[in-house]
């Protein structure tokens, strides 16, 4: 069958196991959303995260790019960062990037790709950072798998430092930021072990006060 056709299929008969598992899952889902997490993840169409965390639709609010980048001048992710937190409240948000991932290959090398390599910009900014480390790893995908992994903490670090989590930090301490990486060869997920808040970001730089200054203060 054609894949644009057994897509269609799939959906009908996802929606008949639905059903027959609950007949009102679709009218409960439809009154609204209140997900308490938000996921940042790598466009990678294997790693989908409602099925990999094993949770359902309203569960995670999701946002994906190529190698699950956070990047301060991308109003995309930042509008998603804003209504997770200030509107649905999430508590936590987790970066998740994984091992093998295309886009931190790419960066450990010097062809070109086109348009994506200002994208791919940043994770070698990443690299440059922890040059040393990386040089000193002879496996080649043990190297990339390391990157994987310092780019991970890096966007978590660039999760708190965006004036939105600040903000939120000052009123609430939440949410929690968590940076993951997920293993293709085992389906696993791989906690970092980086979790920070309110009460644990000591970083007074990105701190916010809170006040809001006028055109005219300014």
């Amino acid at each position: 069958m054609d894949i644009y056709k057994s897509l269609l299929e799939g959906n009908r008969q996802w929606v008949q196991e639905k059903l027959d598992e609950d007949s009102e899952f679709f009218t409960r889902l439809a009154q609204g959303q209140s997900p308490q997490v938000l996921w940042i993840g790598c466009s990678d169409s294997r790693v989908p995260a409602n099925e990999i965390t094993r949770t359902q639709p309203g569960d995670i609010f999701v946002h994906r790019n190529i190698a699950n980048m956070v990047v301060h001048s991308d109003m995309n992710m930042l509008s998603v960062l804003d209504y997770s937190v200030n509107i649905l409240k999430v508590r936590h948000v987790i970066v998740c990037g994984h091992y093998g991932c295309g886009g931190v290959k790419a960066a450990m090398g010097e062809e070109q790709y086109g348009l994506v390599d200002n994208w791919l910009r940043h994770i070698k900014d990443v690299r440059g950072t922890h040059a040393q480390e990386l040089t000193d790893i002879k496996d080649p995908e043990a190297r990339v798998n390391r990157l994987v992994e310092l780019n991970v903490i890096e966007q978590v670090q660039h999760v708190a430092k965006t004036s939105i989590i600040q903000n939120a930090w000052k009123e609430r301490s939440l949410p929690f930021v968590h940076g993951w990486v997920y293993e293709l060869k085992t389906g696993l997920i791989k906690d970092l072990d980086i979790t920070m808040d309110g009460r644990t970001y000591h970083s007074p730089v990105f701190r916010m006060d809170g006040k809001v200054v006028t055109g005219q203060e300014a």
